[in-house]
């Protein structure tokens, strides 16, 4: 278990203290202080690394199997010991353009906060050492661990964003610069796809945020979650619906130059056309001189003046001259 638990404390009043390495032990203690609580961060862990801590905190078996395996959307349940968030906290590498994202379960009860990371991208670590220097927060126990957790995600989501902007805006450059790159409509589909994944992490996270929040529908109170803290859970819910609105119109810009950049390929491939047609429509004149006179006929009286070649020849040339002012002054060349 040493190697899954990444980190494991008693918090009393705010302040940590190194509890006994027993789970059971470390729980009873917090409960009987009145004043503090455990918090258990666990990474990737297997069935059976997972079995102790879920049999001594009483975490329902249906939470347990989704922590296990994974690949949830965000959500909150609500069961009779415990509370089960599931968070996805988002990577974005502008060198590949690739959005990944991980997954952050929160179990949090009576006294105890149990957190499961999957992945790279959750900041875990880094919320506990900002909440560990700020023991007036931690003073309201899993609560405050559950709001800093997801402002953290949440705030992250907006760096990403951000970031998206930016490079959506480069692509838009390219779009519009004349004879873009041939491989812009791959990189505009690709970047639809990693819109999608971010949009997968941030859209179904409204819901469990309004719950936690009590606005709208959900007032209802959310059990071991402290009513004072539902105005902390509304700025969240605030960003969260600052990032799900330019996920949308992201997704609407990205779809967008998408069909610009197909509607000028389709321009410059009716350019192109045009110009191949006029070519082959100038080639076509002395083409079709040339095949006249190459039939032989015994009845041509002009194959016999001494004018008919260069004739033919100047007729040739002030046909295409003609032909390429008129293909020249309509564009097609």
């Amino acid at each position: 278990m040493r190697h899954v638990i990444v980190d494991c404390a008693i918090y009393r009043e705010g302040r940590r203290t190194e509890g006994p390495s027993d789970l059971s032990d470390a729980l009873d203690e917090a409960r009987a202080a009145g004043d503090a609580f455990v918090w258990i961060g666990l990474h990737e862990p297997t069935m059976q690394e997972f079995d102790q801590v879920s049999a001594e905190f009483g975490l329902h078996r249906l939470a347990v199997e989704d922590a296990l395996k994974a690949h949830q959307r965000p959500k909150l349940e609500v069961f009779d010991d415990s509370l089960f968030v599931v968070l996805k906290p988002v990577v974005y590498e502008p060198e590949h353009d690739v959005v990944s994202s991980g997954e952050v379960m929160v179990f949090i009860g009576d006294s105890f906060v149990v957190t499961v990371r999957h992945g790279e991208g959750a900041p875990l670590h880094d919320v506990r050492l900002r909440m560990e220097a700020e023991p007036e927060m931690l003073k309201h126990g899993p609560t405050a661990v559950l709001y800093a957790i997801s402002d953290a995600v949440v705030d992250h989501y907006l760096e990403v964003a951000d970031e998206l902007q930016t490079d959506l805006e480069e692509l838009e450059a390219q779009v519009f610069t004349p004879r873009g790159s041939r491989d812009t409509a791959a990189r505009i589909y690709t970047f639809k796809r990693q819109v999608l994944e971010f949009r997968r992490a941030t859209w179904p996270l409204a819901m469990p945020i309004a719950r936690l929040a009590g606005a709208g529908p959900f007032a209802p109170k959310v059990p071991f979650v402290e009513a004072s803290a539902q105005p902390f859970f509304r700025d969240v819910s605030d960003h969260l619906t600052r990032v799900n609105e330019s996920v949308e119109g992201l997704d609407r810009l990205v779809s967008d130059i998408l069909s610009a950049d197909l509607a000028q390929t389709s321009v410059r491939q009716n350019d192109d056309m045009r110009k191949i047609s006029a070519w082959a429509a100038m080639a076509a004149v002395p083409t079709m001189i040339a095949g006249i006179y190459g039939m032989n006929f015994d009845h041509m009286p002009e194959l016999h003046w001494v004018w008919t070649y260069p004739g033919v020849i100047a007729l040739m040339v002030a046909l295409e001259f003609c032909l390429y002012r008129l293909f020249k002054h309509r564009g097609w060349l």
